[in-house]
């Protein structure tokens, strides 16, 4: 009895921080949207973007007002955004994407990460090349009509759609990203998220201890406070 309650305990604290992570990649995301174009959502499309994914992920509206507050506010840190790149163990590439106000102290975090968890930093474009940017929608899978919209979609630059269980998938180039919003926005389609991903083209295959050692590494930069994600070529 007692092992069953510390599995659902560390299953339900484990769900705590997925939560609190992605709260805190809202709050960042929203920031540096206001700081680049304002506080006022109906002028600012990469404000619109942060607060449909706030609600993909439940944050509550009054974090989101006090998120756009805090960014309006003279106090508020600038953050920028920053990509670091290096290989996990056994090869695995890793992108990683960071939003911070100080970047001495990011590139020594994340290369501390890398080198205490069987990783190498690598040297920009060392690794980008073998991923590709897209931008990256999710619906859930009652809320798109695919037999009616599918065309309207690849005119407003679908490059592919994944329909599975729970959830629809909508896959564009860089370039086509905020034409696709735009086609939402004027459909009002509102996705769970909505999001420029780097995808890789090729994936390694390793087994299960060497996967392990790789999640290790990529769950290391994940905990820490400016990584907003982390990529990866494992299969």
């Amino acid at each position: 009895m007692g092992r069953v309650f510390e599995k659902r305990k560390h299953k339900m604290f484990a769900r705590f921080d997925k939560m609190a992570k992605a709260f805190t990649r809202i709050g960042k995301d929203i920031a540096i949207a206001v700081k680049q174009n304002g506080p006022l959502p109906e002028n600012n499309p990469k404000l619109r973007m942060c607060i449909q994914n706030a609600k993909g992920v439940n944050m509550p509206k009054d974090r989101v007002d006090a998120a756009i507050r805090r960014a309006s506010s003279k106090e508020e840190k600038d953050f920028q955004e920053v990509i670091y790149e290096g290989y996990a163990p056994h090869g695995v590439a890793l992108v990683v994407e960071c939003a911070t106000d100080n970047p001495t102290r990011t590139v020594a975090n994340i290369r501390l990460h890398f080198s205490k968890n069987g990783g190498s930093m690598g040297n920009s474009g060392s690794v980008v090349f073998l991923f590709e940017h897209k931008g990256v929608f999710k619906f859930a899978a009652d809320k798109l009509n695919l037999d009616e919209l599918e065309l309207d979609l690849i005119d407003a630059g679908a490059e592919d759609i994944q329909r599975e269980e729970d959830e629809t998938i909508i896959y564009t180039k860089f370039s086509e990203f905020g034409h696709m919003l735009k086609f939402l926005e004027a459909r009002n389609l509102e996705a769970k998220s909505s999001e420029l991903q780097y995808i890789p083209t090729t994936t390694k295959e390793l087994s299960e201890p060497e996967q392990d050692e790789v999640l290790k590494c990529i769950d290391a930069l994940e905990s820490d406070d400016d990584v907003q994600n982390v990529y990866h070529n494992l299969a």
